[in-house]
């Protein structure tokens, strides 16, 4: 089972390995800088779990579990 972003603990910075989004989410999610190959780092989750705060190319962004699941991660 490979690892997914939204289980990345809060504090915890991976890296990128698959988008497996449908083209459109794809490219939002493109756009703000999360790409194959880029650290991402897991800051806090909300009090609920969802949504989570992850640092992305410098910018802190919000993404819903259903979401970040489609995220294929490594660890650094």
């Amino acid at each position: 089972m490979k690892a997914t972003l939204n289980s990345t603990p809060e504090g915890t910075t991976v890296i990128v390995t698959e988008l497996t989004h449908e083209a459109s989410m794809r490219q939002r999610l493109e756009d703000i800088g999360l790409i194959v190959g880029s650290k991402i780092r897991c800051l806090q989750r909300s009090p609920a779990g969802d949504p989570a705060a992850y640092l992305i190319c410098g910018a802190v962004i919000a993404l819903r579990n259903k979401d970040a699941e489609r995220v294929l991660i490594t660890n650094i």
